[in-house]
């Protein structure tokens, strides 16, 4: 279960589409807001760390960054861009997506909540 939570988490990384397609989504994304339940949680004490960042690649590649440790899987969107699967460790972690475009992501996932993204440089 926590496996699946900090899966989850760094992966996060799901997307609301308004036109917008996987190109906005290539890139490197940090972890600025969580929200469970309505109530906004600490980013440094659920994860250890206040550097959690999702890394989308063209390939289809995606790595997910807690601090120092970081886990390697596979994204895919939707058809109709409404959800994000990461599978990391044949374990795919579907994100509902709220909110979408080149700078800015918040995304929902059951166990997790919402988790609300912005777009850094590498």
């Amino acid at each position: 279960m926590k496996k699946i939570v900090y899966l989850a988490l760094i992966m996060l990384a799901s997307l609301s589409i308004q036109a917008q397609t996987s190109k906005e989504l290539i890139g490197k994304w940090q972890l600025v807001k969580l929200t469970k339940n309505g109530k906004e949680k600490d980013i440094k004490e659920k994860f250890n760390s206040d550097q959690v960042f999702q890394v989308f690649n063209e390939d289809g590649k995606f790595t997910g960054v807690v601090g120092e440790k970081s886990i390697n899987g596979k994204w895919k969107l939707s058809k109709d861009n409404d959800v994000l699967t990461v599978t990391v460790d044949l374990m795919p972690v579907k994100f509902q997506i709220e909110y979408f475009d080149s700078q800015k992501r918040v995304v929902t996932q059951d166990q997790l909540g919402t988790l609300e993204y912005k777009k850094v440089d590498n």
